[in-house]
Formats: structure tokens, C-alpha cells, sequence
């Protein structure tokens, strides 16, 4: 008996886009809440439970479309899928607010930084401050900070649906 595959192509574009849409609808709170330069641990629970929801509804969705069978080689592709779909959605809306909503974005963010290391360390000199902050600007453009916002939606959407592969594995009999 032989069990036609599922496409997992629409359920990855769906799911990611979903995922993309949620995480741009968060950075619009953050910003109209004036939290996106120094956002509170909240955000991030809630950021990283959208994208688990996500994930796995998108792995479940496929798994019920395969007649219930999923392999864990089937769920890492599909979480990585919806994982780099909904971060370049996401890298776009922050590549967005950076350069066309706040274009101020990048010296409000060296100015908040430079009150926490001061608040931080308060026995930290002006030259070392400027070196700490020089070495911040060598990774705070926005092109550096959407690469790594798309590397840490890949790591993140890596476990969650490692994990949920793990638990929803469920191997075709009919396969050899």
C-alpha cells in the first residue's frame, strides 16, 4: 500500500507567513508601546511562544495531512521552513523601522546603551566607554542585526521543531 507524501512547500509558506505576520504585529506594540529599544522580558516569553505555537501547529497540520505519519527529517524541514519564512518577515519589518519609520533608530539605540553601561558600570571611564560603544556600532547595522535576527529564528525554529519531531514521529509502516 503506498501512501502519497504530502506537500510540505504550502503548509511552510503558510505557516511561515503566519509566523512573520504575528512577529510584525508584536514589533508594531512594541513600537506604538515605545518598548522596541530596550523591549521587556515579556515580549520576548511571548515572542518565543507565537513562534513554538506556530511551528508546531505547522508540523501538526502536515502530520494529519500524511495520513499521521511524520518523520523527524519531515519536521525539522518543515520547522526551519516556517522558522526562515517568519524571519524574514520579521527582519523586513525590523529593517523597516529602522531606516524608514525611525530612521533616527540605530543613534537612539547608542544612546540608551550608553545610559545603561553607565548605570551599569559607573566607574567605567569615558575612553572606555567609547571603545564599548565603537565596538557596538560594528554590529548594530541593520543589515548585521537582520542576518542575525534570521540565524536566530533558524536556531530557535531548529529546537522547537526538533523537539516536536521527537514527540510526533510516527514512522510509515509502509516504507522501507
Amino acid at each position: 500500500m503506498e501512501i502519497q507524501k504530502t506537500d510540505s512547500k504550502g503548509i511552510i509558506i503558510n505557516y511561515g507567513v503566519l509566523l512573520g505576520i504575528l512577529s510584525v504585529v508584536l514589533g508594531v506594540i512594541m513600537y506604538v508601546t515605545n518598548a522596541y529599544l530596550n523591549p521587556s522580558f515579556y515580549f520576548s516569553i511571548v515572542s518565543f511562544l507565537i513562534m513554538v505555537v506556530v511551528i508546531v501547529l505547522g508540523i501538526r497540520t502536515y502530520k494529519i495531512a500524511n495520513q499521521s505519519y511524520l518523520s523527524l527529517t519531515e519536521a525539522l524541514k518543515l520547522g526551519l521552513g516556517i522558522a526562515l519564512v517568519g524571519g524574514i518577515i520579521g527582519a523586513i519589518w525590523q529593517l523597516l523601522l529602522m531606516m524608514v519609520i525611525e530612521p533616527d533608530y540605530m543613534m537612539q539605540m547608542a544612546d540608551m546603551q550608553r545610559e545603561v553601561m553607565l548605570e551599569r558600570f559607573p566607574n567605567m571611564t569615558d575612553a572606555q566607554i567609547d571603545d564599548a560603544m565603537a565596538m557596538n556600532e560594528k554590529f548594530s547595522s541593520p543589515w548585521i542585526m537582520m542576518a542575525i535576527a534570521i540565524i536566530g529564528s533558524l536556531f530557535f525554529g531548529f529546537l522547537i521543531s526538533l523537539v516536536t519531531g521527537l514527540i510526533m514521529k510516527n514512522k510509515n509502516p509502509y516504507e522501507a
